[in-house]
């Protein structure tokens, strides 16, 4: 039996948390889950985790481009404004002492988290700062402004925000916004669908038609490229335009590690582990972690060059059945004989496409196309550009397919 308890942990100064607030309350009363509030400090998360404390400031260029847009775009799509503070991040420790200070149960607490965001996601005002906080608090009708101020350094209370900081890093919390249901943790504003799910519900899927062409940039060795395709296959169809690339070239052209998920702290590999079974169960894809992971992808990309994936029946098919070899049967599809073998299922002739695949010509396109990747601003794979009549839009990540079909369908809030 699932237990109807959603724990919320969070923290004022994330934006993706701020996203997720604005839609707790309302996830948890349509399932008729209780809503337990876990106000915790961000930044003890990551010295736990030993995550920077400006963790966008440690970002490739492109990636953080990326970010900046990624949450402009999620925050219009919600109708919701978001300006990024000048100093951010900004001290909140003050800030959720006063949540727990008016208390998890009091009917003050959420219209108080609610103005704490507005405060430093819209309106510009510094609650770090003694007269920034009571400006917020006083906001709120019903708030004690004087008592909560006078209880702000109470020895108890900073206690109990460590607390709650402790117990979110004792159960893998490393970022926020992170929930909780049946002992099953999630992260990310992002994931609220799977939350859902996990309630008993059945969130719907968005309904749009794609109207603009897509390029779908991927490479083989990311199991994230894999779901991502997966999906886009479905969701895009025609309108995608399958555009492989090396995805360790890239790295190593925009300065990310070669394989992220190895700098990733514990709790974030674990949690990463999970997700991406769960994602592959939603998406009704076949998913098993290899074991020759990592694996050099260069020949299956030139095959799939010189089958022409973007414009035959066949090299889409084969596009899909590498995948599937590689991330659902554990496959060596950097054998030669595998892939003939592929290619052959696919209707193609896989020894002359294996043998072609040394080609210098070959090779040369391969290289062409992973540098047309990064000049398009991709900086990881998947990444969906969307071909708009204001421009190019890049989204990256298999969770951002949707925002990708929003934007080829035409729906500006996406741009």
């Amino acid at each position: 039996m699932v237990d109807k308890s959603l724990r919320f942990y969070f923290d004022i100064t994330c934006p993706y948390a701020y996203l997720a607030s604005t839609k707790v309350e309302a996830l948890a009363e349509r399932m008729g889950a209780t809503l337990l509030p876990r106000p915790i400090l961000l930044g003890g998360v990551f010295r736990a985790n030993e995550t920077p404390q400006k963790l966008f400031a440690t970002l490739a260029p492109a990636k953080a481009r990326h970010n900046f847009a990624d949450m402009h775009r999620q925050a219009t799509v919600l109708g919701l404004p978001l300006t990024m503070p000048a100093n951010h991040p900004l001290r909140s420790v003050e800030a959720l002492r006063a949540l727990l200070i008016v208390g998890v149960e009091s009917p003050q607490f959420w219209p108080l988290v609610h103005a704490l965001y507005r405060a430093y996601w819209a309106e510009g005002v510094d609650i770090s700062t003694p007269a920034g906080l009571r400006s917020v608090l006083a906001s709120v009708a019903g708030v004690d402004v004087e008592g909560v101020l006078a209880r702000i350094e109470d020895p108890a209370i900073k206690q109990d925000l460590r607390e709650r900081t402790d117990e979110a890093i004792a159960i893998g919390v490393f970022g926020v916004p992170a929930f909780v249901v049946d002992g099953e943790l999630y992260w990310g504003a992002d994931r609220m669908d799977q939350v859902e799910r996990a309630l008993g519900g059945s969130p719907a899927q968005l309904e749009v038609e794609p109207r603009m062409p897509v390029d779908v940039w991927f490479d083989y060795s990311s199991p994230f490229a894999y779901l991502g395709c997966h999906m886009a296959e479905s969701r895009l169809g025609d309108h995608a335009r399958w555009r492989p690339m090396l995805l360790g070239a890239v790295f190593k052209q925009v300065g990310t590690a070669d394989v992220p998920m190895f700098e990733q702290s514990e709790a974030k590999r674990r949690l990463t582990a999970l997700d991406m079974h769960r994602q592959a169960a939603l998406a009704g894809a076949q998913f098993a972690f290899p074991s020759r992971f990592p694996i050099n992808t260069v020949l299956a990309l030139r095959v799939t060059l010189l089958a022409r994936a973007h414009e035959s029946a066949e090299g889409r098919k084969l596009v899909h059945r590498i995948f599937r070899a590689f991330w659902a049967e554990d496959r060596d599809i950097a054998s030669p004989e595998v892939l003939r073998e592929l290619c052959d299922e696919c209707g193609l002739d896989g020894a002359a496409l294996v043998a072609g695949a040394s080609e210098p010509a070959i090779k040369d396109a391969l290289r062409t196309s992973t540098e047309q990747a990064v000049q398009a601003g991709v900086f990881g794979a998947p990444t969906f550009v969307v071909h708009t009549d204001e421009g190019d839009k890049l989204f990256w990540g298999a969770d951002r397919l949707e925002l990708a079909l929003r934007a080829a369908s035409g729906d500006r809030r996406a741009f």
